[in-house]
């Protein structure tokens, strides 16, 4: 591969998921509260693996688009920004590579050290640098993003994971390329060790025979990594583009409102283009992309009715329960979306009610 590639379908689709969870991230951690007038005082954001900065079709990269969209934020003037305050940490191994990104900020932005932000653009590999650089500019004890997207390969060790998920309101993402799960038998065992924690946690999903379940069985086992590491929750979700292969995602977060950013993010880029995300949990069952296409049918998408199932089956739970378990659990569903569901499954004969009144969020369901 050379200094700049051709834009993949599900890459662009990744980073308009990036964009929107990023419109929503910023507001969040840097608006000043009108009623107490705090802030915090530094956000770190760091991409482990920047890349050139564009694409061969001239699409702009994560770092550019990244720093664009927070600097023509809605929201900018409430942000008080300063590059004491904010941080964008770009780190890039090629050397023709780094030299692009920095020569594509510079075209675009300007001399990066007249920006509002702090802005560093570092040669370096992630898995072995980025904790440095987190240290060398006093990221630690500050809410931390870290973007881990490699691409063709995972790994980061899961040392960095665990270091950003103890780090207060931190949050991480890592995308498994199309290639991985089939390629992983080429990997250095000791860097599987690495990344997963240990021999083994990663040795029953590379014993797993069925190609259809591997990808799950690495995804899963990595998604349990990061709660190890100490991400209180978890999100894992494939995201399939109208052409082309899919990608596979994992977001590690402490935070509710960091879950609840995230999914509202799918929502709102899920179906563009044809592109949509999946629950790794099910198999056979196709989201029907945005929400509104089945909510004015009055039916439950087959994965949503799929996920509930599942849930039921390790026993009876309201429907609040259910609603919290989808929140927690699975890639896109919301709590909201539990009641529509078991509406549609009572209908169907496929659960039991006690009763026969109003379902609401404490009535108790079971298969």
């Amino acid at each position: 591969m050379g200094v700049l590639w051709k834009l993949e379908p599900a890459t662009a689709a990744k980073h308009r998921l990036y964009q929107r969870y990023l419109d929503a991230w910023w507001p969040i951690l840097l608006q000043t509260s009108q009623r107490t007038g705090y802030a915090r005082p530094r956000v770190t954001l760091l991409d482990a693996f920047a890349g050139p900065g564009r694409y061969e079709d001239n699409e702009p990269g994560s770092p550019v688009f990244i720093l664009d969209r927070l600097l023509r934020h809605k929201a900018v003037d409430r942000m008080e920004l300063s590059p004491q305050r904010v941080h964008l940490v770009f780190i890039e191994k090629d050397r023709a590579r780094h030299e692009h990104l920095v020569a594509e900020l510079t075209a675009k932005f300007g001399p990066l050290a007249g920006l509002p932000v702090r802005v560093e653009v570092r040669r370096g590999e992630a898995g072995r640098d980025s904790l440095a650089i987190l240290s060398e500019l006093g990221a630690w004890g500050q809410p931390i993003l870290g973007i881990f997207d490699s691409w063709g390969s995972v790994n980061v060790p899961l040392d960095v994971m665990r270091r950003i998920a103890r780090n207060p309101a931190s949050e991480a993402i890592t995308t498994f390329g199309p290639n991985w799960f089939s390629r992983r038998e080429d990997l250095n065992p000791d860097i599987l060790d690495a990344v997963f924690g240990g021999r083994g946690y990663w040795a029953p999903a590379a014993d797993e025979s069925r190609p259809d379940e591997r990808w799950r069985e690495w995804l899963r086992t990595y998604r349990d990594a990061l709660r190890r590491a100490g991400f209180g929750y978890q999100l894992q979700f494939e995201l399939v583009p109208r052409t082309g292969q899919p990608l596979y995602l994992v977001f590690g977060t402490g935070s509710p409102k960091g879950l609840l950013a995230m999914k509202d993010a799918m929502w709102k880029v899920d179906g563009l283009d044809g592109q949509s995300f999946r629950d790794p949990r099910t198999r056979g069952a196709t989201a029907e992309g945005q929400l509104d296409l089945f909510q004015v049918a009055g039916l439950a998408d087959d994965e949503l009715l799929e996920l509930v199932t599942q849930r039921l089956r390790t026993g009876p739970a309201t429907v609040e329960e259910v609603g919290q378990w989808l929140l927690t659990e699975t890639a896109r569903w919301m709590p909201k979306h539990a009641l529509q569901a078991v509406r549609q499954m009572r209908r169907d004969g496929l659960i039991t009610v006690p009763g026969t009144g109003k379902l609401t969020t404490k009535s108790l369901v079971s298969l």
